[in-house]
């Protein structure tokens, strides 16, 4: 009788791990820093899932110049090698901390939302618009 009876307090009183997945998924309100932590993951995911979309637009607008195609390409990785390298030194201060997950996070959800606004900007560009580099 002892040991359902310890079984039920260990339930009734444990520290919610029960509850821990549910609420991490409801980023509406997280609690915890690591609900933070996830929900800023989740926004980085979803802004370069978006950015993704928005350069294979256009590397499909170009794909018949080589030139284009190339300078896309290299550019692409050196602004890439530029958002890690610019959120590591902004999150700098936090390494080791908590919070640092979330702030790289969020330094990288904004700069990609910045950058798919900009390779946006290229496919919405008007024909005989001397700025527009594409054909």
């Amino acid at each position: 009788m002892r040991q359902p009876a310890l079984a039920l307090a260990l339930v009734l009183f444990a520290p919610a791990p029960f509850a821990g997945p549910a609420a991490a998924q409801d980023c509406t309100a997280p609690q915890t820093q690591t609900d933070m932590n996830i929900c800023a993951a989740k926004d980085f995911e979803a802004a370069d899932k978006a950015l993704n979309a928005t350069y294979r637009k256009l590397r499909k607008r170009i794909k018949h110049n080589a030139d284009y195609t190339g300078a896309l390409i290299k550019a692409q990785r050196a602004w890439i090698a530029y958002r890690d390298a610019n959120c590591a030194f902004q999150s700098i201060g936090s390494v080791g901390g908590t919070i640092h997950p979330l702030l790289v996070a969020e330094c990288q959800a904004g700069m990609t939302e910045t950058r798919t606004k900009e390779l946006q900007s290229l496919l919405n560009c008007e024909e005989g618009d001397p700025t527009c580099m594409l054909p």
